[in-house]
């Protein structure tokens, strides 16, 4: 009987011990402080949305990633509804192989003011591209004309060191900051500790 009573005793303890640890760290505050601040926002970083919005959303994201294009028009959409109150700031984790080089061409479309239409078009052909097992990056230049963009020129500005040199500082931020998947998302500084549609919603709306 002792046995049975100490058994119940231990796992009537880790209950606990589960429920109060989840529920510390649901509530705790994971912001962003210190030398990790600069990591999250560059300056060279596109926005979208008023910048001077009071709610700033952080999205690292990779062109290749499924989950990324899904949340995509979640997000514009929210941005939609509060056009003076949020902002939405785009950095990159090229996880997936050659997403470097997709990357270089949003970035180099960017010069010919043509950041969203690239970033959408490769959206919308993501499947065709990025399919798992044989992705194959080259298709994308059969698609970018379809938003107006000089490819010729295009293929030149890839090379600009300027590009590199912002692809990398992304790449070393994801590391600073500890982001592994895609899409990340921080809300004024406020990571997404649970990952979700609603969960999202809610940390922005909280942050309103």
């Amino acid at each position: 009987m002792k046995k049975q009573t100490l058994v119940i005793a231990s796992l009537f303890t880790l209950v606990l011990l589960f429920v109060g640890g989840s529920y510390f760290y649901k509530n705790a505050d994971h912001s962003i402080v210190g030398e990790k601040t600069s990591a999250l926002m560059r300056p060279h970083a596109y926005v979208i949305g008023n910048p001077n919005a009071k709610t700033t959303i952080v999205e690292f994201f990779d062109p290749a990633c499924e989950t990324c294009k899904s949340f995509y028009p979640f997000v514009k959409n929210i941005l939609k509804q509060n056009p003076d109150k949020i902002k939405l700031v785009l950095r990159y984790a090229p996880f997936h192989t050659d997403s470097y080089y997709v990357v270089a061409m949003i970035e180099a479309a960017r010069l010919q003011g043509k950041y969203l239409e690239a970033l959408e078009v490769i959206y919308k052909y993501q499947d065709k591209w990025a399919s798992h097992g044989t992705p194959n990056i080259a298709l994308i230049w059969g698609f970018l004309p379809e938003v107006g963009i000089d490819i010729e020129k295009l293929r030149d500005d890839m090379k600009k060191p300027e590009i590199d040199a912002l692809i990398k500082q992304d790449i070393a931020d994801t590391k600073t900051l500890g982001v592994k998947a895609t899409p990340e998302f921080f809300v004024n500084g406020k990571p997404l500790v649970k990952f979700g549609f609603k969960e999202l919603q809610a940390l922005i709306e909280s942050e309103l």
